[in-house]
């Protein structure tokens, strides 16, 4: 049976010549850490169809795929976590080996191609097969690196770029680049840096709020992983639910993508009602700051929506703090957010059980094509890399 949807390929950089000037067993070592990462933050709607040597391949059907610009967070936030894991690797390596003095050498690129393709069986997993399969596979021998300088990155395909709807955004974020692919000739693909990525995610500031300035908290726990119910969160039809409006629409995108300072316009029968994004951190949280319904002066209250990982899926956390504006209608708004926390915890209750219905609809179709890896085999995949 023919499918249809994304494949991505992750991909250490420069484990070649890493492992030219390492010591095989600590070798082997650092690369079963750093598949298990990649591995880790690989999360429906994508499936693992296998480890190839030092790179871990995935596929994710059109059918119920995730927001284009989740899927795209997802692969940056799987991007700062290997950097932040090799930064980790070498603030606490007290050994003199090679191996571990060279691990700042490695890095991570993605290969993001959207066409056909057939699973097949092969022991308990299924193995893609195809035209689209052959195509970005050839993808990963290339001349980004030595015609732009750039070493970690994103190389999405023409055809990834299209059903990802990234035309509008690719000026500003995306270089275009031409590959001469054996068999398939002139290929073009978009080239996005990821160095910036990481080091954006240094630079980005954290809200804090005292204690005083807390004046409701309300949680909830929904039986998925982090990065799917941010996806919901993110979906009109789900978000809808959770913040009790008609509908809304985002303004001031930033490149095609919502982000810091985008703004939800949001519609509840006459009432019109303006959130400001003052913290995006995708898969763990969301901060808007809400204008209150109030005439003249504006006064405004942080929800702050958080998400944590729990044995049981994850945590969701809404919290109301920290009041601006004139001092009437900060009294005001505290006796409105007292209101606002029983009519905001009946609507978390209906978005959790919107999304879990919706997520086992699709859970179904993956539970059949998803197969466990097991520890083991990422072990024998770093001592096969090796021995390559």
């Amino acid at each position: 049976m023919e499918h249809e949807g994304y494949i991505l390929i992750a991909d250490i950089t420069g484990y070649t010549v890493f492992l030219k000037e390492s010591e095989l067993d600590h070798a082997k070592g650092t690369l079963t850490d750093l598949l298990e990462l990649l591995m880790d933050h690989t999360n429906p709607p994508l499936v693992i169809s296998g480890l190839e040597g030092d790179a871990v391949f995935s596929y994710g059907l059109r059918e119920g795929f995730v927001n284009p610009q989740t899927f795209l967070e997802s692969i940056e936030d799987t991007y700062v976590a290997f950097r932040r894991a090799i930064e980790l690797m070498i603030l606490n390596n007290t050994c003199r080996c090679n191996a571990c003095a060279n691990v700042s050498s490695l890095d991570l690129k993605f290969f993001i191609h959207y066409g056909t393709f057939a699973l097949q069986d092969v022991g308990v997993h299924q193995e893609l097969m195809g035209s689209d399969v052959n195509l970005i596979h050839r993808l990963l021998k290339n001349s980004v690196t030595a015609e732009t300088g750039i070493r970690a990155y994103i190389l999405c395909t023409d055809a990834a770029e299209s059903a990802l709807g990234m035309e509008g955004a690719a000026s500003a974020t995306l270089l275009p680049h031409i590959e001469d692919v054996p068999d398939f000739g002139e290929v073009k693909v978009w080239i996005r840096d990821m160095h910036p990525v990481f080091e954006e995610r240094r630079e980005e500031e954290r809200i804090e709020y005292s204690p005083d300035e807390v004046l409701a908290t309300n949680s909830i726990v929904v039986a998925m992983p982090p990065g799917v119910l941010w996806d919901y969160l993110n979906q009109s039809e789900f978000r809808n639910i959770l913040s009790g409006d008609d509908r809304f629409e985002v303004l001031n995108r930033n490149d095609g993508r919502v982000g810091l300072g985008s703004v939800y316009q949001c519609y509840h029968g006459g009432q019109v009602v303006s959130q400001v994004v003052v913290e995006w951190r995708p898969f763990e949280r969301l901060v808007l700051r809400t204008q209150l319904p109030f005439p003249g002066k504006p006064a405004y209250v942080d929800l702050d929506c958080h998400l944590k990982p729990v044995p049981e899926g994850t945590e969701l956390t809404a919290v109301f703090a920290r009041v601006t504006g004139p001092a009437v209608k900060r009294l005001l708004a505290h006796l409105m957010v007292k209101m606002m926390k029983k009519r905001n915890l009946r609507d978390l209750g209906a978005f959790r059980d919107a999304v879990e219905a919706d997520f086992a609809e699709h859970q179904e179709l993956r539970s059949e094509l998803a197969a466990p890896i097991p520890a083991e085999s990422i072990s024998e995949a770093a001592a096969a890399s090796l021995r390559s």
